[in-house]
This record gives structure tokens, C-alpha cells and sequence, in this order.
């Protein structure tokens, strides 16, 4: 998802503290032990996944959902494309091709991967970027980071490989359509991630009739990231979505302005706070966000553009 982030307070990064400090038991102990039975849990959990995932459906007839699940479950790369120059989009196949993933507006999915010569595995959050109305798979948008400890390992998996995905998963915001006739998303590179769910959400929701203004900062051109997909909204959702870029560093004959998400730049497109019945999304680098959103006894630009603290939710 966009930001590879735990907090230690919540009870997601609880319970994958008490999975740590378990396999952290397990391998002091008995190294051989752990080595079988984490061997088993990746093939047994596909197993027992598939089982009850192709028979576990509603008594009304509705699909099965793939999370949340008690015991976590491993999933198998459909596909890997790659977006640009460090990000790639993995689909990952359920092991019914009918089931949705049971994902709420906002969720985040955790993911356990095992780098290569690592000790323990390395946990981490994703937003994924798939509607959650889709059969059969989910995809994650995965930036690449020359020193991150999941990001490598996600990028090197090929077709046929398998991920291990946590539960519980964690909600980001929970949203009730209509609650605000227009709301503002604001994204900074990777960020970008659960402020398209958001926006793919209300979009493809017939029954929300909420209006959209995203605003979008990134280095490059080609950091632009579901360029197309935010195209296809514009046409379809004409008068109901609109699409801010702005570019750093662009390139000679970019189409995109050059600058940075500032003041200046959220005046001119019409983001301002004053009204009760609005609220802004934000997701974005560190520095982005506190510049936006401030800090606890320093307010930041959207404080200056009229927003209250409870009409502002990072993500």
C-alpha cells in the first residue's frame, strides 16, 4: 500500500508481534522442527484454503469470501506486470475462481514474505488496488525499494509462486456513501494506492452519488501511476471526478504541470474547508503529509485552507 508502516498500538501489529515472537521461539528451539513446518504451512494452508473456499458459501447463494480468514492464507501469482521503472501490479489468484475477497471500503491486507536468507519473515501492509467486487484474485501495486526488506522479495516472485497473506486485515476508513456531497483525495507517490480504492469504490458504488476532486504529486512522468485508470474515470464519471497531476521533475513536453501539491495549487483548484459537509484524504510521503496535515501543535496548509482536524483522515 502505499507506505510500509506498523503501529505498534493497534491489534493488527499485535498479532503479528505474538507471530514473531512465536517463530522467533520456534527456530531457537527447534531450528529442523520449524524448517517442516513452515514448509507444511505453505502447501497445507493452499490446501485448506482451497477446501473450504470452494465449498464455504452462503445460505442465500453468494459467493465465498477469501478474507477475513482465522488462520491467515496462502495465495498463488497469477500474473506479474510491470507499471514503470520500480513498480509492478501482482494478481493473486484465489483458489475459487468465484470468490470475491470480502474487503471492505478502506482495507489493508498484511503479507508475510521469507527473503532469502532471512531469519524471520518480514511483514508488511498493502492496499490493493483490485475492485473489491472482483472474482477470483486481488491485485497489490508494489513499489520497489532499493533497501526495503518485502518489496525485493514481491518483485522477484514469478507466476506459480505463493504469498502468504495475514489476518485480520486492517480497515482503513471505514465509508458511508453519501455521507459528504464532495470530498478531496490527496496523493503523493506510492500513497496513491488507498486513495484509488477509495475513489474506485464510490465510483463503482451506482447507489454514491459523492463527487471527487483528486489531486496527484509524484517525482516523475512515470511515477504517474493509474494514469489510465484515472483517464477512464474522467470519461465515465464526467462532472463527477476530477484528476490534479503535478510533477516534480517532468520531463521536456510533459503534459503534466510542474511543481509541488502547496497552497497555491489547492487555492486554485477550488480545495478549501470552510463547509461542514466535505472532508479531504490524504496519503503520501512523510514530509507530504506533514507539511499538509501538520503536526500536533503546528497546523499545516489544509488547517490554513479552513479544514478542521476531524474533517481531515491520513491514511
Amino acid at each position: 500500500m502505499k507506505r510500509s508502516i506498523l503501529i505498534s498500538s493497534s491489534p493488527v501489529s499485535q498479532s503479528c508481534s505474538s507471530f514473531k515472537m512465536s517463530t522467533h521461539y520456534l527456530w531457537r528451539s527447534r531450528p529442523q522442527k520449524a524448517i517442516l513446518t513452515f514448509a507444511l504451512t505453505g502447501v497445507g494452508s493452499w490446501a485448506v484454503a482451497s477446501y473450504f473456499t470452494w465449498n464455504a458459501f452462503a445460505d442465500d447463494g453468494e459467493p465465498a469470501t477469501v478474507f477475513p480468514s482465522k488462520f491467515g492464507t496462502s495465495l498463488r501469482l497469477e500474473s506479474s506486470e510491470s507499471v514503470n521503472h520500480n513498480t509492478k501490479r501482482l494478481r493473486f489468484e484465489f483458489p475459487n475462481p468465484t470468490a470475491r475477497s470480502g474487503l471492505t471500503l478502506t482495507s489493508t491486507v498484511f503479507i508475510a514474505s521469507w527473503p532469502k536468507g532471512k531469519w524471520f519473515p518480514v511483514i508488511r501492509p498493502y492496499t490493493p488496488v483490485s475492485s473489491l467486487n472482483q472474482r477470483g484474485s486481488i491485485d497489490l501495486m508494489v513499489k520497489k525499494y532499493p533497501n526495503g526488506k518485502a518489496s525485493p522479495y514481491l518483485h522477484s516472485l514469478t507466476p506459480g509462486d505463493s504469498l502468504y497473506f495475514l489476518t485480520p486485515v486492517s480497515l482503513g476508513y471505514r465509508w458511508t456513501p453519501n455521507q459528504y456531497p464532495h470530498i478531496t483525495l490527496i496523493a503523493g507517490g506510492a500513497g496513491i494506492t488507498p486513495i484509488y480504492q477509495l475513489a474506485q469504490g464510490i465510483l463503482n458504488n451506482p447507489e454514491d452519488k459523492t463527487t471527487i476532486t483528486l489531486v496527484f504529486g509524484v517525482n516523475s512522468d512515470a511515477d504517474v501511476l493509474l494514469r489510465k485508470e484515472f483517464k477512464d474515470f474522467e470519461q465515465r464519471f464526467s462532472g463527477r471526478f476530477k484528476a490534479v497531476y503535478t510533477v516534480s521533475n517532468p520531463t521536456d513536453g510533459s503534459p503534466f504541470r510542474k511543481g509541488y501539491v502547496t497552497k497555491e495549487l489547492l487555492e486554485e483548484i477550488g480545495v478549501r474547508g470552510e463547509k461542514k459537509d466535505t472532508k479531504v484524504f490524504v496519503c503520501g510521503p512523510p514530509a507530504m503529509e506533514k507539511a499538509l496535515v501538520g503536526a500536533r501543535k503546528q497546523g499545516g496548509v489544509l488547517e490554513e485552507l479552513g479544514y478542521r482536524k476531524d474533517q481531515i483522515h491520513t491514511f
